[in-house]
């Protein structure tokens, strides 16, 4: 007979996968084992093998679940923001995203560590659905800024300022920490105006003319 769910099967499941990410980013992928990932959730390892096949999934699934959340994210902000209307409402839309995504990264920081630094452990084909998600995420920034600055565009500059955005945006948490006096929602305005402070200063006819 085959054991079906239980009830409480989806929340069981979203708790394995929050403390297994917050395991991965204290102890790394490689440095945490099933038997960790089962003894933090107070349950037997085939209790655990009941929620997830492997250490593997528990990783996809954190860095897929975390990228989904960022792509919904993108989706709120743009239906948001009619960015056809004028260039400051475009404008207002790269603040919104970046200010919801350094937010995010921090209501998440455990998931956001996983999907930085453990993606290279999965298997190819895992690793390039995950992949594909985040040059979607990137690629809805660049066409953002593009639209805030079209000549950014024009110098085909959009998707490498948008790299150095998130350059900024990706690794607070290696130096911003939780219990320190500035927080990430702090942070989030004054990256949003150092880049958006930055874009309309880059001068453009400086770039060699790209083909």
């Amino acid at each position: 007979m085959v054991r079906g769910r239980a009830l409480n099967y989806d929340t069981q499941r979203a708790k394995i996968l929050s403390i297994a990410a917050e395991l991965f980013a204290n102890n790394g992928y490689v440095g945490t084992s099933m038997n960790d990932v089962a003894q933090a959730c107070n349950m037997s390892k085939p209790a655990l093998y009941h929620y997830v096949m492997d250490k593997s999934q528990l990783l996809f699934e954190i860095a897929s679940t975390h990228v989904t959340r960022l792509l919904a994210l993108v989706d709120e902000v743009k239906a948001s923001h009619d960015t056809s209307s004028t260039d400051a409402e475009a404008e207002a839309m790269v603040r919104c995203l970046i200010e919801r995504f350094v937010i995010e990264y921090a209501q998440a920081r455990h998931a956001h560590r996983v999907l930085t630094e453990d993606v290279k452990f999965l298997a190819p084909e895992s690793q390039a659905i995950v992949l594909k998600q985040q040059r979607q995420i990137v690629n809805a920034f660049a066409l953002a800024i593009a639209k805030a600055r079209p000549g950014i565009k024009k110098a085909k500059l959009h998707k490498p300022l948008t790299m150095l955005l998130f350059g900024m945006m990706n690794w607070l948490f290696t130096w911003l920490k939780p219990t320190g006096k500035l927080t990430h929602a702090d942070m989030a305005p004054m990256v949003a105006d150092l880049f958006l402070g930055g874009l309309y200063a880059v001068q453009t006819h400086k770039i060699p003319r790209q083909k």
